[in-house]
């Protein structure tokens, strides 16, 4: 016998606490089933974990950095790995607790623990139960790939996942891919005190930028010491007297990377390969996400997907707005739709890119009548006092509707100035609020007035 709900959430990644609460304030008898980590990926071995450790490194660095500014320090200075990860854990630890102790204590909510399938299209088992609901929400996530490549099997290597249990300095870190994941623990090893070297197969780093920006990241991680191949058309991985080699080029002679350890950094997969979904009748694409549309509907009536498992965002904030899509959809008689977010997100290498919407290339491609506006930051006020001028701000413009298409802001805060081009680009407005605004002085944002001051044809 099946035990009845309102309503069944699969999952408790960024968009399952919030909607339970919602579910359960709007009177819907709900459980919620968990087989691993309250807070999926972004709480346990994500966002937060590692930009903990990005906060470290970013620590050590300035310690280095000391004379720069006119500070003198005693001795060397020295990273205990040990103390890194103790930090990380604790701020780990009290996220994690947080979601769990709210799930555990909110009223109207079954929380089980355990594996979840699907069994039909209205029934979910876990542990032996059955449970039953009108509503069923999929919010599973992700985990990162690991690709089947030569020598995989016979070589210990580490995911992002994995690498969080690391206490130690690796020697010399190979990363395998040089994107968003792979980047950011480059630069964090780096600074620890580690070799890296990137090994990436395209010609170079994070495809889906542009040029400029892909060439200034390197030009920035470079500048730390973090090596690079790219071009990597035919990577294998041995084992050599205790040590990994790489290969990464196919032609005969081609020098191999000698590393101490692994990280795999090429990219997600779905969690959607045992959770029953055939049985259920819910569509999957070629790459195993969850077919949805607008409102974040499967083709099942009474099914839902939301989060990475859905393929229409890889992000936290992206999670989190499927959240508030299919609330607003279900109780708010509020038609929110998917193909209204204006994509963006951040490389949280530092300093950062923050990133919205079409990229310069795309721009051109559209063939559109447009304009472009570029700073190089070492022109920043803020950037020159803190000593770190790397990088630009990029801006695109629709030339007949004044309307800002996209933007890359690559230096010191890009990841938090990017907000106020996402919120004009929200509110439909002209770039011309932004350009005629007063910023305070000395920031950055201050700059993005000139910046829209002096746009130029693409």
């Amino acid at each position: 016998m099946a035990t009845k709900f309102d309503a069944i959430i699969i999952g408790t990644g960024q968009a399952g606490p919030a909607l339970a609460q919602r579910m359960t304030r709007a009177g819907l008898k709900t459980a919620i089933i968990e087989r691993k980590l309250f807070g999926g990926t972004c709480v346990n071995v994500g966002c937060i974990p590692t930009k903990a450790l990005v906060a470290s490194a970013r620590a050590a660095h300035m310690a280095h950095r000391g004379a720069d500014f006119g500070v003198a320090i005693d001795g060397p200075v020295t990273v205990d790995m040990s103390q890194v990860k103790a930090r990380k854990d604790a701020i780990v630890k009290q996220s994690n607790t947080g979601v769990t102790n709210w799930l555990k204590t909110m009223d109207n909510l079954t929380v089980y623990e355990g594996h979840a399938r699907l069994e039909s299209a209205s029934t979910v088992s876990v542990n032996g139960d059955l449970l039953e609901a009108g509503k069923i929400i999929i919010n599973t996530g992700g985990r990162p790939v690991v690709p089947d490549m030569p020598g995989i099997d016979d070589v210990e290597h580490m995911t992002s996942s994995g690498i969080m249990d690391v206490d130690f300095l690796p020697d010399h870190l190979i990363i395998i891919g040089g994107s968003y994941i792979g980047l950011e623990f480059a630069q964090m090893y780096r600074r620890f005190g580690s070799q890296v070297t990137v090994v990436e197969m395209a010609p170079k780093l994070i495809g889906r930028e542009d040029d400029d920006v892909s060439a200034t990241v390197q030009e920035i991680l470079e500048a730390e010491g973090v090596e690079f191949r790219l071009n990597a058309n035919c990577i294998g991985l041995a084992r050599q007297d205790g040590q990994v080699v790489v290969t990464a080029a196919c032609e005969p002679g081609s020098e191999d990377t000698v590393g101490s350890h692994v990280l795999m950094a090429v990219g997600r997969r779905p969690n959607t390969d045992d959770l029953g979904l055939e049985a259920a009748g819910v569509e999957t694409d070629a790459r195993g996400y969850i077919v949805v549309d607008d409102a974040l509907a499967t083709n099942v009536p009474g099914i839902w997907a939301l989060g990475d498992v859905n393929g229409q965002g890889a992000f936290t904030h992206t999670s989190y707005n499927d959240y508030e899509i299919l609330a607003a959809n279900m109780f708010d008689d509020d038609a929110r739709r998917v193909s209204d977010r204006i994509m963006t997100y951040g490389l949280f290498i530092d300093p950062p890119l923050g990133r919205i919407g079409m990229t310069e290339t795309q721009v051109r491609q559209s063939g559109r009548e447009a304009l472009i506006g570029k700073m190089m930051m070492a022109r920043v006020g803020r950037a020159r006092e803190r000593s770190e001028t790397q990088g630009f701000m990029k801006v695109l413009i629709d030339a007949k509707s004044e309307k800002i298409l996209g933007a890359a802001i690559l230096g010191i805060g890009g990841d938090e100035v990017i907000h106020a081009l996402t919120d004009v680009m929200y509110a439909n407005a002209s770039h011309k609020v932004i350009q005629r605004a007063t910023h305070i002085h000395p920031t950055v944002s201050e700059l993005l007035p000139t910046l829209l001051g002096d746009l130029q044809p693409l």
